[in-house]
């Protein structure tokens, strides 16, 4: 029983699950929550709801993202979960269903607001999966949308403030759209017009938090923006000057855990400090789990 458990846990990626978990408390950060909060247990229950939401949405569509590469698997990963043979793939789609219905379920326990976005989440991410990924431009669009929209569900804590920021999903988008430009050139190696145009995304979306920490003059961002900037842009760096699989691996794999960082500095530039330095706790938490479990 525990190796099939360690098997489910090598399927869902966890070090990527804890990133979703980001998203969503940094738009709880936004939607301003955090300023009403009370230590008991009926004001922590939304965002654990949430938290719950995010967490099976993100592992059902990356176990959808192997039931769907299962062939492609067998030449090009067949290190993987499924072409392996440590899981059927029969027991990988009941997986990826069990987990997004979890999703959508917690989502609409909270509300009809957050149930609608997880079901758009879980849509989006089975484009992804089953269609999109395989077109260079579309692909990293959709990824990006299923981010953004995460964002969103955390936001939708509060309904008001969802209709007032609805429009911060563009960052997320643009942020992992350029991860997952990059990451195409993860298996046989890539070129630099891709990693450039990234490095590019990548200051776009650093200038974009930054301008809403200047503008609500909460200067402490920073104390968090700047080590993400050198997380994801020091191995960046290295593919640029040699863009092979293993360096283009690596500086996806800072992109991805380095969102953390990012949805700890959203949440600063908010003025919820607390839950900022939180967020950012969940960093080594997610490294630990890249130790040992695949983030790609």
């Amino acid at each position: 029983m525990a190796g099939k458990f360690t098997v489910y846990l090598k399927l869902m990626r966890p070090a990527n699950i804890v990133t979703s978990v980001a998203d969503v408390l940094a738009g709880v950060a936004i939607a301003g929550y955090f300023y009403k909060l009370t230590f008991t247990a009926n004001s922590f229950y939304p965002v654990v709801l949430l938290c719950l939401s995010t967490m099976g949405l993100y592992a059902g569509g990356i176990v959808f993202n192997d039931v769907f590469d299962a062939e492609l698997d067998k030449a090009e990963r067949p290190e993987r979960a499924i072409p392996s043979g440590a899981i059927t793939l029969r027991e990988a789609t009941l997986l990826g269903i069990f987990l997004l219905l979890w999703g959508i379920g917690f989502a609409f326990s909270y509300s009809n607001h957050a149930g609608v976005l997880a079901v758009a989440i879980a849509v989006a991410a089975l484009l992804y999966n089953k269609v999109s990924k395989h077109y260079p431009f579309v692909g990293p669009l959709n990824m990006g949308i299923c981010r953004g929209l995460n964002l969103l569900l955390g936001i939708s804590i509060s309904v008001p403030m969802l209709t007032t920021f609805y429009y911060l999903a563009v960052v997320p988008v643009i942020y992992i759209f350029s991860i997952t430009m990059i990451s195409q050139g993860e298996v046989h190696g890539g070129n630099k017009r891709n990693l450039y145009i990234g490095g590019i995304l990548y200051a776009i979306v650093i200038g974009a938090i930054a301008y809403f920490a200047i503008s609500r003059g909460k200067s402490a961002t920073f104390i968090l923006l700047l080590p993400f900037a050198w997380m994801i842009y020091r191995p960046l760096a290295n593919a640029v000057k040699n863009p092979i699989g293993p360096n283009i691996g690596r500086a996806v794999k800072a992109g991805v855990i380095s969102l953390i960082l990012m949805d700890a500095a959203w949440a600063a530039a908010f003025g919820a400090v607390w839950p900022a330095l939180f967020i950012a706790c969940l960093l080594p938490v997610s490294i630990w789990f890249a130790k040992w479990f695949a983030v790609t």
